[in-house]
C-alpha cells in the first residue's frame, strides 16, 4: 500500500477511533431504556454540551462542501444562511425555549396537539419524517461521499469507477451514522458532536490559514489582501436582485426560515429538551449563535480563497472545488484528520436526524394512534427499528441528487422549503394567534405544502426567488388561517403551565449575550456592505 495512503489512513482512524472511545466511556452509566434516557439524553445535557452537538447538527458536509462551493461561485452574499442564524437563537433563546421546557416537551408536535388537536400533531409528525428522509439525509450521505471520495481517492483504491466509489462511501456513512444513532440515543449524538465539533472548528479554521499563509508567502493578512485584491466582488454580502440570494430576502422569507430552523425543528431543537435546565438551554442556544458567526471563516472563506486558486475551472462543479483546495493545503499526514473531521459532521448530521426521526414516529405516531399503552422499552426499540429502516431509506436515495445545477446546499434550502414554511406558519400561530382554530391551521398547512411545491416546479416561469416565495407562503397561510377560523372558530383554550419537568431559571448573561449577537450581526453586514 502507497505510504501515503497508510499515513492518511492512520490518521483517520485515530482520530474516529478516539471519538467512538470517548462517546462510548460518557454513556456507561446512562439508562438507555428509558424514554427521556434514550430520546434525551436523560435531560442532563449542558450548556457546552447543547452548542457543540447544535453546531455539528447543523454545519455538515452539505456545508463543508456545498457552501464552499456556493461562496467559490457566488462570493460572500451566501453569508446570510448563516450570521442571520444568530437573532433567530437570541429569539429561541428568549422566547422558544422556556415555553418548551415549561411543558416538559419531548417533541414539538406535542404542543400543536395541546394548541389545535390530535390531526394537526400527526400530520406535520408525518410530514418532518418525510422531509428528513427525502431530502436532508439524502443530501448529507452524498456530499459526504464527495469529500471522503475526493480526499481519500476510494475508487482508485478499490479499483472501480467513481460511482461505484461514491456508492460505497455512501453505505460506508450510512451505516457507521446508524450504528451511534440506533444504540447510543441522543446522548450518544450529542457527546460524539462536541468532539468532532473541536475537530471541525479545528480543521476548517486550519484550511484558509495554511492557504492564506502559502499565497502571503507566511503571511496571513498579505495573503488575504491578494485574494481580495484579485476578486473584490465576492467580499461584497449584499447580493443582487438577480443573484442566488439577494439581500432582499432577509426580510421576506429568509427570517421566517431562521425562526422555524433554529426555534421549531426537532432536529435541532432536541438538543434544547434534553438541556437539564433552562439556564444550560439557553447558554447552549446562544453559545451556538456566537459560532454561527465564526462559521463562515470555515465554509464561506475557503470558497472564496478557491476562486483564487482554482478560477472558473469548477464553475460547473462546484461540490468539488473545497476538496481540490484541502488536498492542495494540507500536509499528507493531515488529510485523514480532516477526512476524519468531514466523516464526523456528516455522521453528526445524520445520526441528529435518525434519532429526531426516530423520537417523532415513536412518541406522536406509534404511541398516539399504534398502541397508546407501550411501555417505555418496547417504545425505544420501536425508534430503533424505524431508524433502520429509514437509513435503508436513505442511503438508497442519496445518489438522486447528484449533479444539482447550483450546488447541494442551494438545492437544499429550495427542498426544506416545501416543509419548513408551513409547519412555521402554524407554530407562529400557536403561540401568537389565539383566534387560530385547528381546521385553520391544517387548512394553512395542506394550502402551504401545494403552493410552494406548484411555485417552484409547476409554475416555474414567475421569476421570483424561492426565499420570497417563503415570504409569500407565509403570509397566505396566516390568511388562510384566519379567514378558516371566522367560520371554525378556535374552541381550545389551551394555556402553557409549568409541568416542572426542569429547573426553570434563566441564564444570567442570557440578555447581554443576546444583544451582543445582534450588534455584531448588524456590524458584519456594515463593514462588508458593497466592500
Amino acid at each position: 500500500m502507497d505510504t501515503n495512503l497508510i499515513i492518511i489512513l492512520g490518521s483517520f482512524l485515530l482520530f474516529t477511533g478516539g471519538v467512538a472511545f470517548f462517546t462510548w466511556y460518557s454513556l456507561r452509566k446512562t439508562d438507555l431504556a428509558s424514554l427521556d434516557g434514550y430520546y434525551l439524553g436523560g435531560r442532563s445535557l449542558t450548556g457546552v454540551v447543547i452548542a457543540g452537538s447544535m453546531l455539528l447538527t447543523n454545519i455538515s458536509s452539505e456545508h463543508l462542501i456545498g457552501m464552499n462551493g456556493n461562496s467559490y461561485v457566488n462570493g460572500f452574499i451566501v453569508i446570510a444562511w448563516e450570521v442571520t442564524s444568530s437573532i433567530a437563537l437570541v429569539i429561541a433563546a428568549i422566547f422558544f425555549v422556556p415555553k418548551y421546557l415549561k411543558m416538559g416537551l419531548t417533541t414539538i408536535p406535542q404542543f400543536l396537539e395541546k394548541r389545535f388537536d390530535s390531526l394537526t400533531r400527526t400530520m406535520v409528525a408525518a410530514i418532518l419524517i418525510f422531509s428528513f428522509v427525502v431530502t436532508l439525509l439524502p443530501i448529507v450521505l452524498y456530499s459526504g461521499a464527495i469529500g471522503i471520495e475526493s480526499l481519500f481517492g476510494v475508487s482508485e483504491a478499490l479499483g472501480v469507477d467513481k460511482t461505484e466509489g461514491l456508492w460505497i462511501t455512501v453505505v460506508a456513512i450510512g451505516v457507521i451514522g446508524s450504528i451511534y444513532a440506533i444504540f447510543g440515543g441522543l446522548k450518544a449524538v450529542a457527546y460524539s458532536d462536541t468532539i468532532n465539533g473541536i475537530g471541525l472548528l479545528l480543521g476548517g479554521l486550519l484550511i484558509p490559514f495554511l492557504a492564506l499563509m502559502a499565497i502571503g508567502d507566511n503571511n496571513i493578512v498579505d495573503g488575504l489582501v491578494k485574494v481580495y485584491n484579485y476578486a473584490p466582488e465576492k467580499f461584497n454580502v449584499v447580493g443582487a436582485r438577480d443573484s442566488v440570494l439577494p439581500f432582499e430576502v432577509l426580510f421576506t422569507g429568509l427570517i421566517i426560515n431562521q425562526l422555524y430552523f433554529w426555534g421549531m425543528n426537532q432536529t435541532i431543537i432536541q438538543r434544547a429538551l434534553g438541556a437539564k435546565n433552562l439556564k444550560e438551554a439557553q447558554k447552549g442556544l446562544l453559545l451556538t449563535g456566537l459560532f454561527k458567526i465564526l462559521i463562515p471563516l470555515v465554509i464561506i472563506l475557503p470558497g472564496v480563497i478557491c476562486y483564487y486558486y482554482f478560477q472558473d475551472t469548477y464553475f460547473d462543479q462546484q461540490d468539488s472545488v473545497y476538496p481540490q483546495l484541502v488536498k492542495k493545503v494540507l500536509p499528507v499526514w493531515l488529510i485523514g484528520f480532516f477526512a476524519a473531521v468531514i466523516m464526523g459532521a456528516v455522521l453528526s448530521t445524520f445520526n441528529s436526524v435518525l434519532n429526531s426521526v426516530a423520537t417523532l414516529f415513536s412518541m406522536d405516531i406509534y404511541k398516539k394512534h399504534i398502541a397508546k399503552n407501550v411501555s417505555d422499552n418496547k417504545l425505544v426499540k420501536i425508534g430503533k427499528l424505524t431508524s433502520a429502516i429509514l437509513a435503508v431509506i436513505a442511503i438508497f436515495a442519496a445518489p438522486m441528487v447528484a449533479n444539482a445545477s447550483d450546488g447541494l446546499y442551494q438545492l437544499l434550502q429550495e427542498l426544506n422549503g416545501i416543509f419548513f414554511i408551513p409547519i412555521a406558519s402554524i407554530l407562529l400561530a400557536g403561540f401568537f394567534m389565539k383566534k387560530v382554530s385547528a381546521t385553520g391551521a391544517k387548512t394553512a398547512l395542506i394550502f402551504g405544502l401545494c403552493f410552494y411545491t406548484f411555485m417552484t416546479w409547476g409554475y416555474t416561469s414567475h421569476g421570483i426567488h424561492f426565499v420570497h416565495l417563503w415570504g409569500i407562503e407565509f403570509v397566505l397561510n396566516v390568511a388562510i388561517m384566519y379567514a378558516v377560523s371566522h367560520y371554525y372558530p378556535n374552541t381550545n383554550k389551551y394555556e402553557i403551565t409549568d409541568v416542572g419537568a426542569v429547573n426553570l431559571t434563566a441564564w444570567k448573561y442570557t440578555v447581554p449575550m443576546s444583544i451582543g449577537l445582534c450588534a455584531v450581526t448588524v456590524l458584519i453586514y456594515v463593514l462588508l456592505w458593497n466592500n
